[in-house]
């Protein structure tokens, strides 16, 4: 299944080297991130949407109920 950072990626062409890096975390932990395979701490994730002027609770909106 397709992350919204995945779809992000693909669809802006932005690297994902470079938004880990806006973000302030290790391009290895994002990947991880972007593949669904880790989440983020709750510090993390606000400086991942903040890179990508974007909302956590648009990004990772779903596991909330």
């Amino acid at each position: 299944m397709e992350t919204k950072l995945q779809k992000y990626h693909k669809e802006t062409g932005v690297k994902q080297a470079f938004i880990a890096k806006k973000a302030k975390l290790t391009p290895g932990a994002y990947s991880l991130i972007v593949r669904g395979e880790s989440l983020p701490s709750l510090p993390a994730a606000i400086r991942i949407a903040r890179a990508l002027n974007d909302t956590v609770e648009n990004l990772w909106g779903e596991f909330v109920e």
